[in-house]
């Protein structure tokens, strides 16, 4: 079946087409509860974007950031913490990531790892029948009838499976394909409002939970809605408050200086937070876009968390989190295993293995991976720091004291841009758009599994270095063609090259850098 007439029921209407299996998610009693949290919180939704439009005015006129004066009581009051971990939330010591495609989803829950962040937002191009079918996998996997075929090889739920956490789009997305009452639904709500009105109960009765991880917040006022947010629907649904839990990304350079107002603000909600690389980048160079040669960084692959901002960024994250009983988890680790080149391999090994080790002596309680091989070397990284502990939220760090300069220091970071570096960002871009483009949001690039965060970063970072004269137009003119040529003889017949093409241009040849790429690009998917 395949309806592409809008359906209208008062006030809601859903203007993609309707496939097998649709009404199961887009039933009248889940969209009519979707249409109330619009109607509800979608106006304080876009007044919350107003307000980071402003403050990125403020800052291009001169501003900078730091701990907010307004909030010095919720930091110096020691008696707040957030609520303890549900029993399957305690142990988060190896987290795996992707989006709810079938095949993904099944390897994720079955790889080992303690959870499974199932993403509807940067590894998941929001395609129309990717986000429908991502609803109906989730609740396919929650009743264990989950399954795959390809060719002669079946895939099917293990007996133990990962906690499952699910990942709504971020506050600035939208959802054009479902309107209420005229105006686009926002896409955090339509994602988190879906998969709650189906499987909330169907968790609870399997002794789990509706689990969430939270992207691309700016401030606690962003954190208080999703707070308001998560206890409407608890009342609507007849759940006690606090069934809800949340982490939060710390992704953006703004939350990193709200860390415990946002866990403060989400209340009985709160859970723990995550250290998001490649989108904290991203978010250094979007901040201070006006001070491109005050804020210039180098090759994004040297950008790592040792780096001086960094590292003072994960290690407040760690403190802040512990000192109220909330859980931190490690940055991504992206590697994709060869199974061709042995030597590559072991050196891509060998860093993981670092990098967790780094993470845990750190005090973090877990850590994130993007592909089952990677499982194993976590998990037991994390295992011997834990000993018989669920996680190390008795590792205070009273040692970290974090001050605003550290945090924006970014010129810490060792280094100058390079002509590889510009080669190597302007073809992860256009592989990875062209990829998005063509409806697939997880990308495995050069041994790594990438996602949107990776073509924000490459692209800004294009930006940043046109803009602060570390390359002029027409080098940056010759290496898109360069690599436009070389990708085209290697793309797949139906690959959207030129359109990546195009949109990659147009983003880092602007005069001004664009909030998010996805945006726009949006318009373009199905």
């Amino acid at each position: 079946m395949d309806e592409t007439r809008a359906t209208t029921d008062g006030g809601t209407e859903v203007l993609g087409p309707r496939q097998e299996r649709y009404d199961e998610v887009l039933s009248a009693d889940a969209l009519a509860f979707v249409a109330g949290l619009q109607r509800e919180f979608g106006s304080r939704r876009r007044q919350l974007l107003d307000k980071r439009r402003e403050r990125a005015r403020e800052l291009a006129a001169g501003g900078t950031l730091s701990f907010l004066a307004e909030t010095q009581q919720v930091r110096d009051d020691p008696s707040w913490r957030v609520p303890p971990a549900p029993a399957d939330l305690a142990d988060r010591r190896c987290e795996i990531t992707g989006p709810t495609e079938a095949k993904m989803l099944i390897n994720a829950l079955n790889s080992g790892a303690t959870t499974f962040m199932a993403d509807f937002e940067d590894s998941n191009a929001p395609t129309w029948d990717n986000l429908i079918r991502g609803q109906l996998n989730l609740t396919d996997a929650i009743e264990r009838r989950l399954q795959f075929t390809s060719g002669e090889k079946e895939y099917r739920l293990a007996d133990t499976l990962a906690t499952l956490i699910i990942r709504p789009r971020g506050w600035h997305l939208e959802e054009r394909h479902v309107t209420v009452d005229g105006q686009p639904v926002s896409g955090s709500l339509f994602d988190f409002g879906l998969y709650v009105f189906h499987n909330a109960q169907r968790l609870l009765d399997r002794g789990s939970g509706p689990y969430f991880y939270l992207p691309k917040m700016e401030s606690h006022h962003e954190a208080a809605l999703w707070n308001d947010v998560f206890t409407s629907a608890e009342n609507s649904l007849g759940l006690a408050v606090g069934t809800i839990r949340a982490t939060v990304l710390i992704e953006t350079l703004p939350a990193a200086f709200e860390i415990e107002e946002i866990l403060h603000a989400l209340g009985p909600h709160a859970s723990g937070c995550n250290a998001g690389r490649w989108d904290y980048i991203f978010s250094m160079i979007k901040t201070f876009r006006t001070r491109p040669k005050d804020f210039l960084l180098p090759d994004r692959n040297t950008v790592t968390m040792t780096v001086p901002f960094m590292r003072a960024y994960t290690e407040l994250l760690v403190s802040t989190c512990h000192r109220r009983g909330a859980h931190a988890i490690g940055g991504m680790a992206a590697f994709i295993p060869s199974r061709k080149d042995k030597e590559v391999n072991d050196k891509a090994m060998a860093k993981v293995r670092e990098d967790k080790e780094r993470e845990a002596r750190d005090g973090f309680d877990g850590s994130w991976v993007a592909h089952p091989d990677l499982v194993p070397i976590c998990t037991e990284v994390f295992s011997a720091a834990l000993g018989d502990r669920p996680n190390q939220l008795d590792v205070l760090r009273d040692d970290v004291h974090v001050t605003a300069e550290q945090l924006l220091d970014a010129r810490s970071a060792p280094g100058e841009p390079t002509s590889e570096g510009l080669r190597n960002d302007v073809s992860v871009g256009l592989q990875y758009i062209a990829a998005w483009l063509g409806g697939n949001g997880a990308v495995g690039i050069f041994n790594l599994m990438e996602d949107a965060a990776t073509a924000e970063i490459a692209r800004s970072q294009v930006w940043q270095w046109l803009q602060a004269g570390a390359f002029d137009e027409a080098e940056v003119r010759e290496v898109i063609e360069s690599e436009a040529a070389s990708l085209r003889g290697q793309a797949p017949e139906g690959a959207r090259l030129d359109e990546a093409r195009e949109l990659f241009e147009s983003l880092v040849f602007d005069d001004s850098l664009a909030d998010f790429l996805t945006l726009g690009a949006y318009a373009k998917l199905a």
